[in-house]
C-alpha cells in the first residue's frame, strides 16, 4: 500500500480563518446598522455578533494552538520526556510545555504515552498534570491584556507572512499571530454585540445569579464540557467582565467551573484507551475537583488578595472601573488558584496515583483480552503531526514485539517442534496483521492533515518500515512455519552440527531485527547503521552454512536430499528476513535509504 500526501496548500490553510473573519465583519456591520436607528435590542443582530465573535474567538484559539504545536511540538515532547525526573520537575515541565503548545490535553496525551511505554510512572505523571493546569492559564493572562486595537494589525501581518517567505517556521509564526489576532478580534465583536445588554434588566437579573458561587461553577463547568476548552470559558468570562457584567467573585467561580468542566475532555479522551490513560484522566479529575472544593468557601478571601496584587484604576467608578480592573483580576485569580493547588497537592502525588490504581486495577490474567489493540495511536494527536508520527514509531515497536516473539520461537519449532507449536506461531501473525492495519489507517489519517515536506518524507519512511515489518511476520508465518511442517512430513532429522549452523544464523538475524526496531522506534541512526554493518557478518554466516550443506549433500546420509532442500530453504528465508530488517533500518536515515539494498 503506497500513497503520497498532498502538499500543504495556502488556500486550504487559511480558508477556515478567512471564513470566520468574514463572519465577524458581517456581524459588526450588522450590529452598527441595527443599533443606529433604534434604542431597542435587535436580537437577530446581537445573535449574529455573539456567535460570529465566538466563532472568531474559538477559531483563533485553535489556529494559534495548531501553529504553536507545529513549531514546538517535537521539542516539547523531548523536554517532557527528559525533565520529568521527579514530581517537582514534572510540574515545572508540564507548566512550560502546556504554556508553549497551548493545550493541556496534548500534554496529558503525551504523558499517557510515556506511562504506557514505561518511560514514566503514574506518580511522576501527577506532577506533570498539575503543572499543565498552571500552563493552561497563560492564555487567560494573554487575553486579559486586551490589546484589541492591534487585532486587525496582527491578522494582517499574520496573513501576509506566509507570502513573504518559503520558510516553514515563519509561516507557522504567521499562523500563530493571525490566530492571536482573531482571538482579540472575536473578543471585540462579542463585546460590541453585548453592549446593549448593559441596560437590559432581565439579563442583568440573570447575571446577578452568577454571584452565587454554586451557580457560577455549574454554568462554567457545563459550558466548558460542551466546548471542551477551559481557556475559552475563562476568556469569555474576561470578555463579560470587560463590559462590567461580571464581578470578580463571579469571575472566580466561573474559572473554578472551567477547571471542573475541562475534566470532561480528559475523561472522554480516555474512553477505549488503555488503563494507564483512564488512571491519568482520573488523576486529572481528582486534582481539579479537590482544588475547587478546597477554595470554594474562600472565594471572597481570594478575591480580596487578587485585588491587592492586581493593578487598580481608582480614577474610574462604577461599571467603568469594573470593566477596567476585573479582566486582569480574573486572569490573576485563575493563575494563582492553579499555582496554589499545585503547591498544596504535589506532596500527595503518590496518594493520587495509588487511588487511581485502586479504582482502576489491572485485569486479572484470566480476564485479559486476547484481541490485540494499538497502544499509542491517539486520535487527539492528529492535530499535531510531529507528535502523531512519533506515536507511530512507538506502535511499530509494539508490533515488533510480536514479530520478535515469533522470530525467537520459530527456529526451535522448526528443529524440534510439533504441529501444535507451529500452529501457535502461525496464529501470532494475526496480531501482527491487526496492528499493521491499525498503523496504516492511522498514517492515512495523518496524511490528510497539513504536513511539512519533512513530515511527508517521515510518514512515507514509516509506511515503508511498517510494511517491511509485516513482511517479516508473513515470512515467519508462511515460509518458515511450512518448513517446519515439511520437516515433520518428511521425517527429516537435522544433525547437531547443522542445528548449530542454523541457530547461529538465526541468532544473528534476530539481533538485526532487534536493532532495526530500535532504530525505527527511537529514530536512532546509530542502531540503524549497526544493522547495515551486519551485512558482511550475515553473508559470511550464510556462506558458511551453505558450504556445510554442500558437504552434507555428498555425504552418505539417509534423507540427505530432503534435508538439504529443507535446510537451504531455511537459510534463504533467514537471509530474506535480514533483507527486510536492513530496509527498516534504512528508513531512519535518508542517506542510508539511498544506498543499494
Amino acid at each position: 500500500m503506497r500513497w503520497r500526501t498532498r502538499p500543504p496548500n495556502r488556500a486550504d490553510r487559511w480558508r477556515p480563518a478567512l471564513g470566520a473573519l468574514l463572519l465577524g465583519l458581517t456581524a459588526i456591520a450588522g450590529a452598527a446598522e441595527g443599533l443606529s436607528g433604534t434604542d431597542s435590542i435587535d436580537w437577530t443582530v446581537m445573535g449574529m455578533g455573539l456567535f460570529g465573535g465566538l466563532a472568531l474567538f474559538l477559531s483563533g484559539m485553535d489556529q494559534m494552538a495548531a501553529a504553536l504545536t507545529a513549531v514546538a511540538g517535537e521539542r516539547m515532547k523531548d523536554i517532557l520526556a527528559k525533565l520529568t525526573t521527579n514530581r517537582f520537575m514534572g510540574a515545572l515541565t508540564g507548566a512550560f510545555v502546556t504554556a508553549v503548545i497551548n493545550s493541556s490535553s496534548v500534554t496529558t496525551v503525551l504523558v499517557v504515552g510515556f506511562i504506557s511505554a514505561g518511560l514514566m510512572s503514574l506518580a511522576q505523571s501527577v506532577g506533570v498534570i498539575m503543572g499543565a493546569n498552571i500552563g493552561s492559564t497563560v492564555t487567560a493572562q494573554l487575553i486579559a491584556f486586551r490589546i484589541d486595537h492591534a487585532a486587525l494589525l496582527m491578522i494582517g501581518i499574520g496573513f501576509a507572512l506566509p507570502f513573504a517567505t518559503r520558510r516553514e517556521s515563519v509561516r507557522h509564526y504567521g499562523n500563530m499571530l493571525m490566530g492571536l489576532g482573531l482571538v482579540f478580534f472575536g473578543m471585540t465583536v462579542m463585546s460590541d454585540a453585548m453592549a446593549p445588554l448593559r441596560t437590559y434588566q432581565p439579563f442583568l437579573d440573570f447575571m446577578t445569579t452568577l454571584e452565587q458561587p454554586a451557580v457560577g461553577v455549574l454554568v462554567a463547568a457545563v459550558f466548558t464540557a460542551l466546548i471542551q476548552s477551559s481557556a475559552a470559558t475563562t476568556g469569555i468570562a474576561i470578555v463579560m467582565a470587560s463590559q462590567g457584567f461580571v464581578t470578580l467573585p463571579a469571575g472566580i467561580a466561573l474559572a473554578f467551573g472551567a477547571n471542573i468542566g475541562t475534566c470532561a475532555t480528559a475523561m472522554l479522551a480516555s474512553i477505549g484507551k488503555p488503563r494507564e490513560a483512564v488512571r491519568a484522566a482520573l488523576v486529572h479529575v481528582f486534582f481539579n475537583v479537590a482544588g475547587v472544593l478546597l477554595w470554594f468557601g474562600l472565594i471572597d478571601q481570594l478575591a480580596h488578595f487578587v485585588q491587592w496584587i492586581s493593578p487598580s484604576r481608582p480614577e474610574l467608578t462604577g461599571t467603568a472601573r469594573l470593566a477596567a480592573e476585573v479582566p486582569r483580576q480574573i486572569a490573576n485569580a485563575h493563575t494563582l488558584f492553579n499555582l496554589a493547588n499545585t503547591l498544596i497537592f504535589i506532596g500527595l502525588a503518590g496518594q493520587f496515583a495509588r487511588l487511581a490504581e485502586w479504582l482502576i486495577p489491572d485485569k486479572p490474567l484470566g480476564e485479559q483480552s486476547f484481541i490485540v489493540q494499538a497502544k499509542y495511536l491517539d486520535e487527539e494527536l492528529l492535530t499535531t503531526p510531529s507528535l502523531a508520527l512519533d506515536r507511530v514509531r512507538l506502535e511499530i515497536l509494539h508490533m515488533g514485539e510480536s514479530v520478535q516473539t515469533m522470530m525467537t520461537r520459530i527456529m526451535p519449532a522448526i528443529l524440534n517442534g510439533n504441529r501444535q507449536t507451529l500452529r501457535e506461531i502461525e496464529l501470532m501473525d494475526n496480531d501482527v496483521d491487526t496492528l499493521h492495519e491499525q498503523i496504516i489507517l492511522y498514517l492515512g489519517k495523518i496524511s490528510r492533515t497539513t504536513l511539512t515536506e519533512h513530515q511527508t518524507h517521515e510518514l512515507l519512511r514509516l509506511l515503508d518500515a511498517v510494511n517491511d515489518l509485516e513482511n517479516i511476520g508473513d515470512l515467519i508465518e508462511t515460509d518458515l512455519v511450512e518448513r517446519g511442517r515439511a520437516r515433520i512430513d518428511a521425517g527429516v532429522s537435522i544433525s547437531p552440527p547443522t542445528r548449530e549452523v542454523l541457530l547461529g544464523l538465526h541468532r544473528a538475524v534476530g539481533r538485526s531485527l532487534a536493532s532495526a526496531l530500535q532504530a525505527v522506534a527511537q529514530n536512532n541512526e546509530i542502531a540503524a547503521r549497526a544493522v547495515t554493518s551486519m551485512k558482511q557478518e550475515i553473508a559470511r554466516i550464510a556462506e558458511s552454512a551453505a558450504a556445510h550443506e554442500a558437504r552434507r549433500l555428498v555425504a552418505e546420509e539417509p534423507n540427505r536430499i530432503p534435508a538439504y532442500t529443507l535446510e537451504i530453504d531455511i537459510i534463504e528465508k533467514l537471509k530474506r528476513i535480514f533483507y527486510f530488517a536492513k530496509r527498516m533500518a534504512k528508513t531512519v536515515d535518508e542517506e542510508m535509504a539511498g544506498e543499494a539494498a
